[in-house]
């Protein structure tokens, strides 16, 4: 189509050139850009070349603006990440088991002195009545709940660094594990305490001793119930270390 409208224009402006008696070179260039005009239409006051060029160059400068802005949002966001993370270290204590780079770590105690170390948690067992009247006479099918609870637990405050990953695999000095029929709501209340002379606290051995025993007495029941629920597992009071003594307020 373009090669057809061209053919048209060129034998048309030649004759502006070949006269005797043409007209001078402005008039010539004055009808010529009319024939031009009569196809393209209305030219930009710069021209066809240097308006594609602005556009050109416009385009660039958006997409270089366009790439300057999101740089500047991705420093902005990074910025803001480290900020937030510097005020919650001075507002939060320290998360040891979490590294600079964000990735879990097993802590390193080889600076801290030794020292004598205990810790008491508990737990409560939620039976029912009818469960609650099974136990108390000694009539479920699996035996005697309160003794295999209580080795269970014993046993598991000896694994807590295989249970838990992060934990330290210490030296335990001590280990008790006490479970009592509570009639007021028909639930076993069981208690753990954990002592340890050493570099790091038995809170997670205590913990560890009442969650194993709970969890060994719905095993034990479960045959006559499994409404039954293992609830407020906590620490209550631990000694030792540079956080010192500490002790649950109710």
């Amino acid at each position: 189509m373009f090669l057809r409208q061209l053919a048209v224009i060129v034998p048309r402006s030649t004759r502006f050139f070949s006269g005797k008696d043409s007209l001078d070179l402005a008039s010539t260039i004055a009808e010529f850009n009319k024939e031009m005009e009569s196809v393209f239409g209305d030219l930009p006051p710069d021209g066809l070349a240097n308006s594609g060029n602005r556009s050109s160059l416009a385009q660039e400068s958006q997409h270089n603006s366009h790439m300057h802005l999101n740089s500047t949002n991705d420093k902005f966001t990074s910025q803001e990440f480290h900020s937030i993370s510097h005020n919650l270290g001075e507002k939060a204590p320290g998360l040891t088991h979490v590294g600079s780079t964000g990735k879990a770590q097993m802590v390193d105690v080889s600076p801290k002195e030794n020292s004598s170390r205990t810790a008491i948690a508990s737990c409560k067992v939620l039976l029912g009545k009818k469960v609650f009247d099974f136990v108390l006479a000694n009539q479920m099918a699996k035996g005697d709940v309160l003794t295999v609870a209580k080795i269970a637990g014993i046993n598991g405050t000896k694994n807590t660094s295989t249970l838990i990953p992060l934990c330290h695999n210490i030296a335990l000095a001590h280990v008790c594990v006490d479970l009592r029929l509570n009639p007021e709501d028909f639930s076993v209340d069981i208690k753990g305490a954990a002592a340890s002379t050493g570099k790091t606290g038995v809170e997670m051995e205590a913990m560890t001793a009442v969650s194993i025993a709970g969890l060994t007495v719905y095993d034990m029941c479960k045959a006559a119930s499994k409404d039954i629920q293992i609830t407020d597992i906590r620490l209550e009071r631990k000694t030792g270390g540079k956080s010192g003594y500490w002790c649950r307020e109710e």
